[in-house]
């Protein structure tokens, strides 16, 4: 055995608990458990992990390395090719760290054909094969992870973070209102029932593979109850169980195998450690003998403080928090080096993590050397990256991590035994069987390996209770600052607010307005999005096939997305070439048209940009009314899809938060007029539906389809923000409307690309046109005055021109002809193009649409008689037959047949 006394050596002896480890398995179970008695009359013994840190404050950072390793084998489990040299190297690094525990590690070289030297100090290996599993091609988004309560909740949110998946951890807490989707049992448990409390249950009905996470496989009897009841309300094919040490008997593997027959799908393990356990005959009453004859020996006790130690709160360091419990999506671990990005809401950025960290060890005494930083019962992943945080913040102090707990076990203070000391108090969460006795581990003076003296225990004691926690509930007799403060000189408490589901049954209620950065690259006073997060949708599709789905009628346009386009270098220059041109007649648009708004609206418009090219204008509009009058407009953002209408979920939030006369709805441009169009359609039906009037009144920043009364200008010229796609419209895609995903009280939805944040220009462009408000604002006024005063009378000259357009070319079909510089360059990033026409004096304005028609091989054509600077025709022949605005087919002889 490495590392000696082993911590499971006095059971061992004593009751004759022996664990035998199969050399196959990356680590020994030996180096991964020590072993404990438990206060439990269904089992006698317990497995203490040694790199959980549920019972033994442990090095944050190994805590991570053995979560995202395990994440590594289940990927591997989920068909990701995984180098097995890899798993191992780092296997062998975390193994070095477990056999020299607070010493410094040795030089050695890593298990990769010796290019690399392994970093010294135990901090710096981990940090190094964390790194190399970052690079391990693991991400399974389609997947469902579930970490069990309350010990594994931070090891599953870990293992999720690996594959990028969806994670929930069952639960014994009780919120009011939740609604279970199943429950099940664990049968050896000191709390048997686990709840899953999802908030969006279609997460876990959703047919891909499921993850479930434990500490430990000991019969597998729980695994077997969850996937039974899993697989009982949603079949999947593949179920991976994935903990850090297996120990089941071949009957127990047997019993895996037959429940996979019976239902008709695969389940696999993975495991860090691998092996079996004998237990001696008799055990249960042999342990009550042990325990009753220890039950009144000192050793039992944490040692006290000289004097009770002093008690900080720290109160709003982070954003709220939505527990795991209620379901969150995770990020890629390399993405985030031990944190989430703020888009996830069960986490803290990096950002967030720095400034708990600050604050933590500004509140920290001077002379603390040791600092153990506490988690509470299922509360264990944040706090645990904070614990990370801290350490990389006091290089110089022995940062440790460990939990809260329920499970009674037996102290004893020896170094061949994994508890040595205890402290107890009353329970502060609401849960399922109601208020008792909780515990925390290891976080007293304990005795030197020898006997010989006492050891100090940790300096300070940093405790994180549940997001949300009442501060009375943790102070004063009996409470846990109370057990606290009496084995260490200071605690300090970080209180981190809670963001708890507003609504479980799925009514209108339940669709939550979203913001950024947790939707979206832009602030969050700029918009916030009447949308529904899709971002783990599989949606995307190749232009072709959609194209032909939609000319066909086999699908709405907004059924699928697009494959999301990233410029190319040549086309990025000629996008920043455009802004540096364009910027001051954007901004003298938006100027113009926010003036109109603001005297349309008696000067308090609540502004509803149509997603996705209207937002950046609606945000531009915001920033005007702001800078220039000092207005706080109220900006939201919302779906409209042609031929299904306006998202009505959105419009009765709408409804519900303003007077209806307040709202303005707000798009980029117009071209034919077919918004226009499709807005005042709805309106009249939600009014007819819902008897709430909303004005149809529509304000762009361009009108050269003179469809509109409030405009910034009737010219056809280049918006930028038309050139790109997600990248300059906050990484949102353009909505979706797709039955399967959006139920009936659902905003329509879009995705989030968070992970082109490295491309991302949705801010710079903002900033590049406010820049200019304050040099074009008097030719801005001047114009909203001339235009007050003119007749703005919509003449739908646009849509004139695209059905003489539409017949000209024998396309016979509206929807086909996109007319003017921004519906021209959707029809080249998005549909099939066919041709592209061009009036001869735009050549300049549009060179970024002569780039992509050159790219994608279509014709363009210059026609002087243009009334737009250039038109995008849409193939008309890509199906057997394109169906004509009329319903019938398109002659065999229209132009394009052959192509």
């Amino acid at each position: 055995m490495k590392h000696h006394p082993w911590t499971g050596g006095f059971v061992n002896e004593a009751l004759g608990v022996r664990i035998t480890s199969d050399p196959a398995a990356l680590l020994p179970v030996e180096d991964l458990v020590g072993l404990a008695l438990r206060r439990n009359p269904r089992r006698a013994h317990l497995l203490v992990s040694r790199v959980l840190a549920k019972h033994v404050p442990t090095e944050p950072a190994l805590v991570l390395a053995a979560g995202e390793l395990l994440g590594a084998l289940a990927g591997a489990a989920l068909g990701s090719k995984v180098d097995d040299a890899v798993l191992r190297g780092v296997a062998a690094e975390l193994a070095a760290v477990l056999e020299d525990g607070e010493r410094t590690a040795g030089s050695r070289r890593a298990n990769d054909g010796g290019r690399h030297a392994a970093p010294r100090t135990p901090r710096a290996r981990l940090q190094y094969a964390r790194e190399r599993l970052w690079d391990l091609p693991v991400s399974h988004p389609e997947v469902v992870t579930i970490g069990y309560a309350e010990t594994a909740t931070g090891l599953g949110r870990l293992v999720a973070d690996m594959l990028g998946s969806y994670y929930i951890h069952s639960t014994r807490h009780a919120p009011e209102g939740a609604v279970a989707y199943g429950a099940f049992e664990e049968a050896h448990s000191h709390a048997t029932s686990h709840r899953l409390l999802p908030v969006d249950p279609a997460q876990l009905n959703s047919p891909g593979p499921v993850v479930l996470v434990d500490d430990e496989l000991s019969t597998g009897a729980t695994v077997i109850n969850t996937i039974t009841e899993l697989h009982a309300a949603a079949p999947h094919p593949l179920y991976v169980v994935a903990s850090l040490i297996d120990l089941r008997s071949d009957a127990d593997r047997a019993r895996f195998d037959e429940l996979a027959d019976e239902l008709g799908c695969s389940i696999r393990v993975v495991a860090l450690g691998t092996g079996s356990i004998e237990l001696g005959e008799d055990i249960l009453a042999r342990a009550e003998n042990l325990i009753g004859g220890l039950s009144d020996s000192p050793a039992g006790a944490a040692g006290s403080a000289s004097a009770p130690g002093t008690v900080t709160l720290l109160e709003d360091t982070a954003r709220s928090l939505r527990s795991d419990r209620f379901g969150n999506r995770a990020g890629i671990s390399s993405d985030y080096l031990g944190t989430l990005p703020d888009a996830l809401p069960g986490a803290v950025s990096a950002e967030s993590l720095a400034l708990v960290a600050s604050r933590i060890s500004a509140a920290l005494p001077a002379s603390a050397e040791s600092v153990l930083v506490l988690g509470c019962e299922e509360f264990i992943h944040v706090p645990l990256t904070i614990a990370n945080a801290v350490a990389e913040a006091l290089p110089g102090a022995s940062v440790r991590f460990s939990t809260t707990t329920r499970s009674p076990i037996v102290p004893i203070d020896r170094p061949d035994y994994a508890i040595a000391n205890a402290v107890d108090f009353a329970s502060h969460d609401l849960t399922e069987d109601g208020p008792g006795p909780r515990h925390a581990y290891n976080v007293g003076p304990r005795r030197t390996a020898d006997g010989s003296s006492s050891t100090t225990g940790f300096d300070c004691i940093v405790l994180l209770p549940e997001p949300g926690t009442d501060p009375a509930s943790i102070t004063g007799p009996g409470s846990v600052t109370e057990a606290l403060r009496a084995v260490t000189g200071a605690v300090v408490v970080v209180l981190l607010p809670a963001d708890v589901p507003a609504d479980w049954t799925g009514s209108a209620a339940a669709a939550v307005p979203l913001t950024g950065p947790e939707f979206g690259s832009y602030a969050p006073e700029d918009v916030t999005w009447l949308l529904k997060d899709l971002r783990d949708a599989q949606l995307e599709a190749p232009t072709a096939e959609r194209e032909a789905a939609i000319q066909s009628g086999g699908a709405n346009y907004a059924e699928s997305l697009p494959m999301e386009y990233l410029p190319s270098a040549q086309y990025q220059d000629l996008y920043e070439e455009a802004l540096r041109r364009s910027a001051p007649r954007v901004a003298s648009a938006v100027g113009t048209v926010t003036e109109l708004a603001l005297s349309a609206r008696n000067r308090e418009p609540v502004l509803v940009s149509l997603a996705r090219a209207g937002t950046p204008i609606g945000i531009l509009m915001r920033r005007w009314a702001q800078r220039m009058h000092g207005l706080d407009l109220p900006h939201y953002t919302m779906s409209i899809v042609r031929g299904v209408g306006m998202d009505e979920t959105a419009l009765r939030y709408l409804a519900r938060t303003y007077s209806p006369e307040r709202i303005l709805f707000v798009d980029g441009w117009t071209g034919k007029g077919a918004i226009t169009r499709e807005l005042t359609a709805a309106l009249d039906k939600f009014e007819a539906t819902d008897g709430v009037r909303f004005s149809s009144e529509l304000a762009v920043l361009a009108d050269p389809g003179h469809s509109v009364e409030l405009f910034g200008t009737r010219e056809d010229y280049l918006i930028p923000s038309a050139c790109l796609n997600s990248t300059v419209s906050g990484l949102v895609s353009r909505t979706v409307f797709n039955k399967d995903l959006i139920a009936p009280d659902d905003f329509h939805g879009a995705k989030f690309y968070a992970h082109l944040a490295g491309a991302d220009v949705s801010r710079d462009f903002l900033a590049a046109i406010e820049r200019h408000f304050d040099d074009v604002r008097p030719e801005a006024e001047a114009a909203a005055a001339s235009l007050a005063a003119a007749d703005r009378t919509p003449t739908w000259v646009g849509w004139q021109a695209v059905e003489r357009l539409s017949e000209e070319y024998g396309i016979h079909n509206v929807n086909l002809v996109k007319p003017g510089v921004g519906e021209t360059t959707r029809v080249l990033l998005r549909r099939v193009p066919w041709k592209v026409l061009v009036h001869p004096g735009a050549l300049e304005d549009v060179a970024h649409v002569l780039l992509l028609a050159e790219q994608r091989g279509v014709p363009v054509e210059e026609v002087p008689d243009l009334p737009f600077s250039c038109v995008g025709l849409i193939h008309p022949r890509f199906t057997a037959g394109a169906v004509g605005a009329d319903g019938r087919a398109v002659a065999a002889a229209a132009p394009g047949a052959d192509a």
